[in-house]
């Protein structure tokens, strides 16, 4: 399969969106896909309006933005976050006690990381998140990357026939296969009661760029909600249902695999990465146990998904 690509310029500077003079940062893409190393600001101080909008500028034109050496407490990262939006609180997660908005992810020799498929953080939510702002406090000195996924380049890669069928689908995302070993009887009875599946377009429309994104994801998308309604609309569908509803959703899922569409960061201790979680998908991998990893992350609460 032939992926046009389209190289980010890496001659791009960051202005004040105010007055498009430029700011002293330095940015350095980091593939042709998506993602950008941002030098300039020190996220231990309190940005200014002008610092945000032009982060908020680079998170939709990158979807992934990473800061390097910046040494922040959890009360600076918390403060960073809400600059974008309401923080949510996570309802399995290990919590920070004085903020609650803030999760740790913890992977040791005796509990190894799970974040190791392709996802898009809490798309189980009817108002899933902006984006996360993810900390790292301790990483391996080899391995525990992440790989990030431009979802919006991954659907336009589909053939027209199939981008066209998958119009009206809506799919079901859940958080009990992911989540529910790591709970008690009782608490997951709890969480299923309080987050039940939800449905989202199989397609979403970005709410700020309007791109069409493909919104399905390895750890939280169950099945699709619609597949018999809309394969009768289709022209030329016959075969068996099941076979054709498990090869699409098998092809729409291995989208986030395909390397053209991807970046991979090398984690270092203080980097912040600030990621689009409408527009990207990411994998954590795992590949460094028994050593340690352990990161703080805030996630920013969205919008409801509407399709494309």
């Amino acid at each position: 399969m032939g992926v046009a690509m389209v190289s980010p310029d890496s001659a791009e500077i960051a202005v004040n969106p105010a007055t498009a003079e430029p700011l002293d940062w330095k940015l350095s893409p980091i593939s042709a896909a998506l993602g950008v190393e941002i030098r300039g600001p020190d996220l231990r101080e309190s940005q200014s309006d002008i610092s945000i909008a032009e982060i908020r500028r680079l998170l939709l034109r990158y979807q992934v933005l990473v800061f390097r050496d910046q040494p922040i407490t959890p009360a600076q990262h918390v403060a960073f976050a809400r600059r974008f939006g309401q923080l949510e609180i996570h309802p399995i997660y290990k919590q920070q006690d004085e903020f609650p908005e803030l999760v740790t992810l913890i992977a040791n020799d005796k509990d190894p990381g799970q974040e190791n498929v392709y996802h898009s953080d809490v798309s189980w939510r009817e108002v899933p998140s902006l984006g996360s702002i993810l900390h790292c406090i301790q990483c391996p000195p080899v391995g525990g990357d992440t790989i990030w996924v431009n979802m919006a380049r991954a659907h336009e890669a589909l053939p027209e026939e199939v981008r066209s069928r998958i119009t009206k689908l809506t799919a079901v995302h859940d958080i009990a296969p992911s989540f529910s070993g790591m709970v008690s009887e009782d608490r997951r009875n709890q969480i299923r009661n309080d987050f039940p599946p939800v449905e989202q377009p199989v397609v979403i429309r970005h709410p700020e760029t309007g791109k069409p994104v493909l919104y399905v994801n390895q750890a939280f998308t169950t099945h699709f909600a619609n597949f018999a309604q809309c394969a009768r609309e289709w022209e030329g569908y016959s075969g068996n249902d099941r076979f054709a509803n498990e090869a699409l959703m098998k092809l729409l899922l291995n989208q986030a695999s395909i390397p053209e569409f991807q970046m991979r960061l090398r984690w270092q201790p203080n980097t912040v990465v600030f990621w689009d979680n409408r527009s990207t998908q990411h994998y954590a991998v795992q590949d460094y146990f028994p050593q340690h990893r352990r990161m703080h992350r805030a996630t920013v609460i969205g919008s409801k998904h509407v399709a494309a």
